[in-house]
């Protein structure tokens, strides 16, 4: 009998994670609960429990985690790679489930609206990306698209990359969001001089800028409600 078999027997039942969530369902197990019940078994020198507490030091929590590839992960003791294809897979499952969107066209009525469509994706990316929705008349989501990646600069973001993909969808309208990696969204002069920049160009051509969003971590600004547009 394995060192992690009796660890886990010396657990009482009611404790262990797969029967506290089913007792109690999966929003009350820790975060290390729940790597223990994806790992499905520790090590001859480890428990399950403690294997998982280890990945989630290694990675300093979920965060680095979320970035993990498959060498980071079978280089812990313990993660096989079996182990480390079944964690990869269900970070990307999670992904997959924030950044869905149901049939219906996600309509934006406030800064708030935006943000939430957009903050998962783009809240934890390493660069700065910028993305523009195009919206038609109903302020519905009808296109999604990163114009560029990397540090945000007006000689970059030139108007013509953004509009024109505005006129060949025939949007009404446009919302643009950035993020910083820093995870601070307050807005650089650089920002409002690429917002300003926009502003004026779709007022030549028709096409409404509504807003212009810096995404940081869990937080964002609105240029708009900042006074900037």
């Amino acid at each position: 009998m394995s060192v992690s078999s009796i660890m886990i027997k010396d657990v009482p039942k009611e404790d262990r994670p797969r029967e506290r969530l089913l007792k109690l369902g999966s929003s009350h197990l820790s975060n290390q609960e729940l790597l223990a019940i994806l790992l499905g078994s520790g090590t001859k020198e480890e428990s399950v429990m403690a294997l998982s507490n280890r990945v989630l030091m290694h990675f300093e929590g979920l965060k680095l985690l979320n970035d993990a590839t498959i060498e980071e992960l079978i280089a812990i003791k313990g993660i096989g790679t079996a182990k480390g294809v079944l964690m990869l897979a269900a970070i990307e499952l999670g992904k997959r489930m924030n950044q869905y969107r149901p049939n219906d066209r996600y309509v934006i009525r406030s800064p708030e609206d935006g943000a939430d469509y957009v903050m998962e994706e783009m809240r934890s990316l390493n660069q700065e990306h910028f993305v523009v929705l195009f919206l038609n008349t109903k302020n519905q989501i009808i296109h999604r698209q990163t114009i560029f990646i990397g540090s945000l600069n007006a000689s970059i973001v030139h108007p013509r990359e953004v509009f024109r993909e505005a006129v060949k969808r025939s949007a009404a309208s446009i919302v643009v969001a950035h993020n910083h990696p820093s995870g601070d969204p307050a807005p650089s002069q650089e920002d409002i001089h690429v917002t300003r920049r926009l502003v004026e160009s779709g007022k030549m051509i028709g096409i409404e800028l509504l807003d212009h969003l810096i995404i940081g971590d869990r937080k964002f600004v609105s240029l708009k409600e900042k006074g900037y547009l």
